[in-house]
């Protein structure tokens, strides 16, 4: 009898470490998976984990397949919720919080002429315009878009400069409604060169080569089915006009949020792609997505791709300029991604930032520069980009980098 007692409580004790151990290899599974994704899409290494497992950010830049692309990663561990990361990003995705966003608003579905009442168009935009043609013009715009300025605005007219506002903000809204009715089909085709550039095809190249499907099948549905668990929770529109040199950037972005409802791997994915800009960019897409790992030790991360073709990019100078603009935007994307961090983490304690450990080098300024750069980060899907850009512009050499 005394036998079988011990027998039974070896079973006993061999099932609860089995199921112990199971447990523990379920919680390793999505991190493994992670460290996967990001070996595979961002040449990640050893000592990339352990400075990750130490808390710090790290960035890596990405191979590129076009000449006029920069592809740029980061991660930073984090110590807070999937909540609050979603909630300060919807809190801070239209609001005018930095210098470097000089307007900025949504579109309703279906947008009206009222949500892009605040938005101007700069005289020197205007002025532009006037000489522009197809295959020849300073601004981004479809051939439909050039030969309806051209026909419609009277030039000679003293009102001329309001006629080109309404026109240019009623084909915005015509072209969003369209892209609202037929999806990437309606994405605009810039003719204001010779080359044209299909901004369907482009999105297309660079979503295939970013890191969204893997990230979403870290969290695979119940049964194995490779396509992602995705539900969409938010679609949105937002405008803006950044500050940029001579140049201010007009540009729309479609942000469309979504969220996993299991435990394990990605629970937040936001992709943000940029279907208009009237200078500098052909395209862009930016992924952002927060993870989570439970276990004995949970562990949360956010992930941000971002990738972007710029006109400037190409031609005889390409390489040096691509060196220059990579080094600034890496620097920039460290520097929000660390930000970032901070003021999640902050958030979470819900307490006073100056008070935090000395260890961390926080102080009130550190904070409230987070809070600007979490929205900075997730919402402009260039704006490392654009600094690089621009600090090369600052140094004299503008309009070689730039073409105008």
């Amino acid at each position: 009898m005394l036998i079988h007692k011990r027998s039974f409580l070896i079973l006993i004790t061999f099932l609860a470490l089995l199921w112990l151990g199971g447990n523990d290899c379920l919680a390793q599974e999505p991190i493994a998976e992670f460290q996967r994704v990001l070996r595979d899409k961002a040449a990640f290494g050893e000592t990339d984990f352990m400075a990750l497992d130490q808390g710090e950010t790290v960035i890596k830049l990405l191979p590129a397949r076009d000449k006029r692309e920069i592809a740029m990663c980061g991660v930073v561990p984090l110590q807070a919720s999937a909540e609050t990361f979603l909630q300060s990003f919807r809190e801070n995705m239209t609001r005018q919080s930095n210098p470097a966003i000089l307007e900025i608003g949504s579109l309703r579905n279906p947008p009206s002429i009222d949500d892009l009442q605040a938005l101007t168009i700069e005289d020197r935009d205007i002025e532009e315009l006037r000489q522009c043609v197809v295959r020849d013009c300073r601004l981004k715009l479809s051939a439909t878009m050039i030969e309806r300025l051209q026909r419609e605005v009277d030039w000679a007219a003293p009102n001329y400069r309001i006629q080109v506002n309404q026109l240019l903000k009623e084909m915005l809204l015509d072209y969003v409604r369209d892209y609202l009715a037929r999806g990437d089909a309606a994405l605009i085709r810039y003719d204001d060169k010779w080359k044209e550039i299909r901004l369907a095809d482009e999105h297309h190249e660079l979503l295939a080569a970013s890191s969204y499907e893997s990230l979403a099948n870290i969290n695979k549905n119940p049964g194995g089915s490779s396509k992602p668990g995705l539900d969409v929770i938010e679609n949105a529109f937002v405008w803006s006009k950044i500050r940029f040199g001579l140049k201010p950037v007009i540009a729309i972005n479609h942000i469309r949020i979504y969220k996993l409802s299991r435990k394990l791997g990605a629970q937040v994915l936001i992709l943000s792609k940029q279907i208009y800009s009237n200078h500098y960019f052909d395209s862009s897409i930016a992924l952002t997505a927060f993870l989570n790992v439970p276990g004995s030790s949970p562990k949360s991360y956010l992930f941000y791709e971002n990738r972007s073709r710029a006109d400037g990019l190409e031609g005889t100078f390409g390489k040096i300029k691509r060196s220059i603009i990579e080094d600034k935007a890496l620097g920039s994307l460290k520097s929000i991604l660390h930000q970032t961090q901070l003021s999640l983490e902050a958030r979470t304690l819900n307490t006073d930032p100056s008070a935090a450990p000395i260890g961390r080098g926080w102080n009130w300024r550190r904070w409230k520069i987070g809070r600007v750069h979490i929205f900075i980060l997730l919402w402009i899907t260039a704006f490392a980009m654009l600094i690089g850009l621009r600090a090369y512009g600052w140094k004299g050499s503008i309009g070689k980098v730039l073409h105008y």
